[in-house]
C-alpha cells in the first residue's frame, strides 16, 4: 500500500480535554480503543469510538475485502 496516497490520510488529533480533567459539556464517553474523550456523552450505549480511531476502524473494515 502506497502511503504518500492522499486518499489514505489519516485525520488530525483530537484536541485533549482542558487542564481541569473535564472537557466542556456533558461528560463525554471513552473511546474503547484509545481512551480519549469521545464526542459522544457518556451515556451512550455500545462501542464508543473517537473520531481518530472511528476513521483508522473505517479504513480496516474498508480494505479488509
Amino acid at each position: 500500500m502506497d502511503t504518500d496516497d492522499p486518499y489514505c490520510e489519516t485525520p488530525g488529533t483530537v484536541a485533549p480535554a482542558p487542564a481541569g480533567g473535564a472537557a466542556e459539556g456533558p461528560p463525554y464517553a471513552e473511546c474503547v480503543l484509545c481512551r480519549e474523550p469521545t464526542e459522544y456523552p457518556e451515556s451512550t450505549k455500545g462501542a464508543t469510538l473517537c473520531p481518530v480511531c472511528a476513521w483508522q476502524e473505517a479504513g480496516r473494515t474498508a480494505c479488509s475485502g
